[in-house]
């Protein structure tokens, strides 16, 4: 074997070996950021055991379906036999208004939505405001999140200027400030509690 193709294999072996080391991390963070065999968050009806507990109490017999009277709760079809017909929420369709009654909660033969206390402690997610994409941040007047929501001003709050500030202490994740929101790519999403 020659010397220069030694020289040669040496500092590929040294080029594979310090892209390795440079990739490794990189890769790894990405295997972590975006797991592609991690089911996505949900978002539960209201009274909503954590996740895990609830996929295992759920009959997934739809009364809190037929009981909800904004026909905001629907079954999820997934394909995924651990989540398929459980009974979710898409904001974008149909809010939950945080009825009186709490009749999803009342209905429920398993357990799987537990009555809370008072509509304020409902736990279904927190709703996060993208600055940029809300009209506010243009200088337009805008209050409908603010306006429309259930709980109100003790959820989200709305400065002299600038998007709304969703208050965490206040917010139930009830999603009616995403389906209120004008703007095409919604200026607030709310996310799902991971439990």
């Amino acid at each position: 074997m020659s010397r220069e193709f030694e020289q040669s294999e040496g500092r590929r072996a040294f080029f594979r070996e310090s892209v390795s080391r440079l990739m490794g991390p990189v890769g790894d963070f990405l295997d972590r950021r975006f797991d592609l065999s991690a089911r996505p968050a949900l978002l539960r009806p209201p009274g909503a055991l954590p996740e895990t507990e609830f996929l295992e109490t759920c009959h997934r017999c739809g009364a809190c379906v037929d009981a909800c009277p904004a026909s905001a709760i629907y079954p999820w079809m997934s394909g995924d036999s651990t989540t398929e017909e459980t009974p979710v929420i898409d904001p974008d369709r149909a809010p939950c208004v945080v009825c009186d009654g709490l009749d999803c909660m009342c209905i429920c033969p398993s357990g799987a939505l537990r009555l809370v206390e008072s509509r304020g402690s409902i736990r279904m997610g927190l709703a996060r405001v993208r600055g940029g994409a809300c009209v506010r941040s243009t200088g337009e007047d805008c209050a409908e999140c603010v306006d429309r929501c259930p709980i109100g001003r003790g959820a989200l709050d709305l400065p002299g200027e600038g998007p709304p500030r969703v208050i965490d202490a206040g917010c139930v994740g009830c999603g009616v400030c995403q389906h209120v929101c004008p703007v095409t790519s919604k200026a607030i999403v709310v996310f799902p509690n991971r439990q």
